[in-house]
Formats: structure tokens, sequence, C-alpha cells
């Protein structure tokens, strides 16, 4: 098979070619993708398996088979119905022919030659340690990184370090403590747990109460990327009137419960457009735009705003709520003898997570943390969260010296975490031992194609498209972290943190700089 152009250069074309078709054809990308430069077809192929960028699956195609699991052919028709979105951030709508949501791999090792369920080893050489040094040193001293920096290479398959310096300092990770919410979650909760919205009505009375469960990403709208998938409000109106109904009742009285979660419901950093006040109850994360990501308007009490809309839609079912005193549903507690009338539930955690990463989502990841909380037996707060991720790090002998979680998403320039931590966290997930991890791995972003990543990478860069990270970005503090395969098609895993910067721009250069070196780099 010739050697391909970089994915940077044909992405325009690629996407093109998967609104058009139906399902990407194998023979079509080879034509689109031609030949000129050094990215090997090895590393295409580990990077389509590791990374799970369904526009690699067409051009990989004469590579070999590793379909056994329906990898392929999930990622394939994926791709198809997000028109060449990347399939990392499985919250879209799907196609009659996609899954409704496309299923992690089975083993992130499996495009490396490595035999599902083996934890060590590969058809791949590692890379050696010497020879690593020898390529990031000199990136590591690049000034735009700041007077203070670190780094940690992992090889996936042995989980052996390969090269480190400083790895063992704490720093500010900044978001990059997503990560570590997102291994604690699974560890806790698990994967397949969903968070369920429900509305109860005390016994002998019409007084009806909507419990919110800490789900942030369910939805009021009709419309919009996450409607076909995530839980819905309006759902959820129609269920409660349908059961009201059947009670012969058809006015009741409105409240909402938000006692799920303690403390406090704002985040130490203040008002802020990049989260909304933490509640149990909230609708499409408290925005008062039409955004699904990124910073956006919030409102003043989330939990109230989700309650008024409850309130509308059950009208429009023919539910009169309220007294003659028209009054907005206000906050109760529901008691032991509550009945059960409807309930809607949110996308699994490991949807959640993946959302989260690729978006860098604050609301998702102060949500997940407090979900560890709950699993854990500690309170849902700021405190009990942060004492549930560190215990289930612990449990799992990860490397804590040092560490502080102050919060669930890295807004808190109290965090501290290793890099050490931080690779040895996207390890432990892409170990096939640890399926239930999968998720930390294929949520982060593609290099050049998905999230927080996809305007950073040069269109020649060799780490596009074998690059994935989570960013970590707070002035003066850039991180990033992830996976990425080698020239030779190993799959290694990588943490790069800063503190001190100064230029972002620069110092975002610099660390992607250093993930491209080690995606061209044989290193042997």
């Amino acid at each position: 098979m010739p050697e391909l152009k970089p994915w940077q250069q044909t992405r325009q074309q690629a996407q093109k070619l998967l609104r058009q078709l139906p399902r990407p054809s194998a023979a079509t990308f080879p034509a689109a993708l031609k030949a000129s430069a050094k990215l090997k077809t090895l590393q295409l192929t580990a990077g389509a398996a590791t990374v799970g960028l369904a526009i690699a699956a067409g051009a990989v195609a004469a590579a070999g088979p590793w379909d056994s699991s329906g990898q392929r052919t999930a990622e394939r028709d994926w791709a198809a119905s997000q028109e060449g979105g990347g399939g990392t951030d499985h919250g879209g709508r799907t196609s009659g022919r996609a899954p409704s949501a496309a299923p992690s791999a089975p083993s992130v090792l499996s495009g490396l030659g490595v035999p599902v369920g083996s934890a060590h080893g590969g058809s791949a050489p590692a890379p050696d340690g010497k020879a690593l040094a020898g390529v990031l040193d000199p990136l590591l001293k690049d000034k735009a990184l700041g007077p203070e920096r670190t780094a940690v290479v992992i090889d996936a398959g042995t989980g052996r370090r390969v090269y480190g310096k400083g790895g063992r300092d704490t720093l500010t990770p900044a978001s990059t403590t997503k990560i570590a919410t997102a291994v604690a979650a699974l560890a806790s909760a698990g994967a397949d747990h969903r968070i369920t919205t429900k509305t109860v009505i005390e016994p002998d009375s019409k007084k009806v109460v909507l419990v919110g469960g800490g789900d942030p990403t369910l939805t009021a709208r009709k419309d919009g990327p996450y409607s076909g998938s995530a839980a819905s409000l309006r759902d959820l109106a129609e269920d409660t009137a349908r059961a009201l109904k059947d009670r012969g009742t058809d006015k009741v009285t409105l409240s909402y419960d938000t006692s799920l979660y303690a403390g406090q419901p704002q985040h130490p950093i203040g008002p802020n457009e990049n989260l909304s006040l933490v509640s149990a109850l909230m609708a499409d994360e408290g925005r008062l735009d039409d955004s699904s990501s990124g910073p956006a308007p919030r409102a003043g009490d989330p939990a109230a705003e989700a309650a008024k809309k409850f309130e509308g839609f059950l009208e429009k079912q023919g539910i009169e709520t309220g007294t003659k005193k028209k009054k907005d549903p206000g906050p109760s507690k529901v008691t032991d003898r509550a009945e059960s009338l409807a309930k809607v539930e949110s996308p699994p955690l490991s949807a959640l997570v993946e959302r989260m990463l690729t978006h860098s989502d604050n609301d998702i990841a102060e949500a997940l943390a407090r979900q560890a909380a709950l699993a854990s037996k500690e309170p849902a707060s700021f405190d009990g969260a942060a004492r549930a991720i560190g215990a289930q790090l612990k449990k799992a002998g990860l490397p804590l010296d040092g560490t502080k979680f102050a919060d669930g998403s890295g807004l808190d320039r109290a965090d501290r975490s290793s890099a050490e931590l931080l690779a040895a966290l996207l390890a432990r997930a892409a170990d096939p031992a640890h399926p239930e991890l999968r998720s930390v791995v294929t949520g982060l972003p593609v290099a050049g194609f998905t999230g927080t990543l996809v305007d950073r990478y040069p269109k020649d860069s060799p780490g596009t498209g074998v690059v994935r990270a989570k960013t970590g970005t707070l002035t003066g503090v850039n991180t990033l972290a992830g996976t990425v395969v080698d020239a030779d098609g190993r799959l290694l895993v990588f943490a790069f943190m800063t503190t001190g910067t100064t230029d972002p721009k620069a110092a975002q250069a610099a660390l992607d700089g250093m993930a491209s070196a080690v995606a061209k780099c044989g290193c042997r």
C-alpha cells in the first residue's frame, strides 16, 4: 500500500466524501489520500484502532483485518452518520444504519497486533528510552514552556516508562484533571450507569415533585446535537402527564427536589460562563443560548429554570399546575412515602465521559465527580467528590504523592497532579484488562479533527490523526496528556505539563510539537 499524505491536508476531501456516501468505501479513500509523505501504513492502522478515528477506516483497509469485534464497521457507520465528525463524541443523532451509540473498541491495542485481553507486548517494537530522550529533551527546553515543565511517556504495551523529566513533580493540571474524574467515576459508578431524573407524587395529595438526579445533559430542547440521545425533559413531562391522567388527575401543584447534592453550588472560582451552578437538577447545563459546549450565559438558578420549563411541558399535556395565585415551582424535599410517576435516564457514563473529554465540558465533569462521590458513600459536594476521586485512584494503586483534587473540572488552581499520575491514568485506561475505562481513551480529542484539538495541529504535522489528547489551559498553565502512535505503530501514553507560561499559543504549539515528535519517531 503506498504511503499516505498527512490527514490534515485531506480532511476537507474526506469529510466531503463521508457526506456524499452512505458508507465510506475502502476503495474510495486511498484514491483521495494520494501518496507523498512519511506517515506509515502501520502507524495509520494503529491510529485508527487506538484513536477510533472513523475517517481512517477506509484508508487502512488494505493493511489487514481487525474487525472481529465489529469495531471497523461501527466506526464506519458512525462516521457516515456524523458527516465525518470523527466519532469520538458519541452524543449526536445517528442514521438508521448506525448504532445508537458507537461502541468503544474492545481493546485499544487491537490495531497494534496485541491480542484482545493481552496486557503486554505487541508486534510493533517498543521505543528506546535514550533515543526518545534525544528527541524530547531539546523540545522540553523551549522557553515557551515557562519555568516549570515536566514530561512522562509510557509504553502502553508494557506499562514501562520510557521517558521522564520531573515526572513526580506536582503542578496545576487544569482541565487534564478531567482524566482523573473520568477514571474515578467509571471505576466507582460503572461505565453502564445512567443518571435518573424522575417525578413522584406524595400519597393522598396532588403534590408532584420533579427530582433531580444530577444529569447536566438533561435537555429541554426539541432539536440539537444531543436531542436524540440525552434524557428529555419533554419526554418526562409526557410520561408524567400520562401517569397522572391514569390516576384521574389533571390538576397538581409542582415543586422540585435538588437535595441529592450537598455543599455550595457555586464553584470556588465564582460565577463563570464556563460552568453553571452545580445542581442536581438542570436542563442543558443551565445554558441560556442554544449552545451545547463552550462558554455560555447561564441561568441564575438552573434548577428553578428547569422546573419552570417542565411546568410548561406539563401544561401542554393538559395538566394544570400551581394555584389561583399562579406561582413558579419552588424547592421541596420528597418524603420516603412518595410514589413514582415517571423517569428518564441519561446516556451511560461511558458516553458522558466521552462528551466531557472531547469538549472539555466542565458541567459534566462536576456531575461525574459527584456520581463518584455518591457511589463512594461520600456527600455529593466539592469536598466529598474530591475525597471520592482520591480514594478511587488510591484503590487502583496510582501514584498520588502531592496530588490534590479541589474540583472535578480542573478550573480550580488549587488542583495538583503529576505527569506521572496523568500518564498512569491513561495507561490504565488503555489496558485491555480494564475495559470499563475504555471511554477515557476513546473520548480524547483527535489532533486536527475533533473537540479541543480540532484547530491545534498544523496541516503538515506528523501528529495529526495519530495523537489524541486532553488539553488543559488556564492563564500561565498549559498541559497536554494523551496517547500517540509512533512511526513503528507502537501505542505510547504521554503527559506534558507546564506552569508559568506567558504566551499560550506558543506554549500550546510547543506541547503539540512534542507529541508530534513522538508520532514521527521510531526511536529505536
